[in-house]
C-alpha cells in the first residue's frame, strides 16, 4: 500500500482514552466469561464492537480489540483463540467469515523516517509526561466467506476479496482478490479456488 494512503493519528489524545478504556474493561469480562455462557459472551461483543450483523457468531477467548467501536461484524462470524484487532480504523468483516487461532488484523502502521517515530510531547496526551507518537492507520476490509488459517497478519490498508482463503503464517500486505488461495510472507496469489476443491461431506 502507498504511503500516502495513511492518515497520521495519535494514539494517545485524550479523546482516544475513555474509548480503549471502555473496550479494555468490556473485554476483559468477556475473556473471564465461560464459552458456555453464550448469552453474556455475545452481549459483551456486541458492547465491544461497532455492529454485529444477526447471528448466530462466536468468538473464543482470549481476544483483543483497541478501539473495538471501528469494528464491524457480519453475519456467521467465528474467531478462534487469541486473535487481536488493531481497528484505530475501520476493520469491515463481511458475512461468514472464519479467523484461525492467532490472527491478527492491523490498521496501525508506523512512518518509515526514523525521526517520525520518536516519542515526543504531545500536550493533549493522556500518557504520562503527556508524550505519545504518531501512527499511521489505514481500514481493513474483509469479504464474504473469507477463512484465514492460523497466525495469518493482515496489515493495514488491505481488501481481501470474497470466497478466498489466506494460509497459515501468512503475512498479507497487498490486496488479495475474490476466490484464490494466497500464502506467503508477503503474501501471493497460489491459485484459483475451483471445484476441484470441493470435498465429500
Amino acid at each position: 500500500m502507498k504511503q500516502g494512503a495513511y492518515k497520521a493519528f495519535q494514539p494517545t489524545d485524550k479523546s482516544m482514552f475513555w474509548t480503549m478504556l471502555r473496550s479494555e474493561i468490556l473485554q476483559r469480562c468477556l475473556n473471564r466469561t465461560p464459552l458456555w455462557n453464550i448469552p453474556k459472551r455475545n452481549w459483551l461483543i456486541k458492547k465491544i464492537v461497532a455492529k454485529v450483523d444477526g447471528k448466530p457468531y462466536c468468538v473464543y477467548s482470549p481476544v483483543r480489540f483497541q478501539s473495538g467501536n471501528n469494528t464491524y461484524l457480519g453475519k456467521n462470524f467465528f474467531c478462534n483463540y487469541n486473535c487481536t484487532f488493531l481497528d484505530h480504523a475501520p476493520i469491515r468483516i463481511g458475512d461468514n467469515v472464519m479467523l484461525a487461532p492467532n490472527v491478527s488484523i492491523l490498521t496501525v502502521s508506523h512512518p518509515m523516517m526514523a525521526e517520525q517515530r520518536v516519542v515526543r510531547r504531545f500536550e493533549n496526551s493522556f500518557a504520562p509526561q503527556k508524550r505519545g507518537n504518531y501512527e499511521l492507520i489505514a481500514p481493513v476490509t474483509i469479504g464474504n466467506n473469507v477463512w484465514i488459517a492460523a497466525g495469518a497478519i493482515i496489515c493495514a490498508g488491505v481488501t481481501i476479496g470474497d470466497n478466498a482463503v489466506i494460509g497459515a503464517g501468512s503475512v498479507v500486505t497487498k490486496d488479495i482478490p475474490p476466490n484464490v488461495f494466497a500464502c506467503g510472507t508477503p503474501a501471493k496469489v497460489v491459485r484459483e479456488i475451483t471445484e476441484a476443491d470441493r470435498v465429500e461431506v
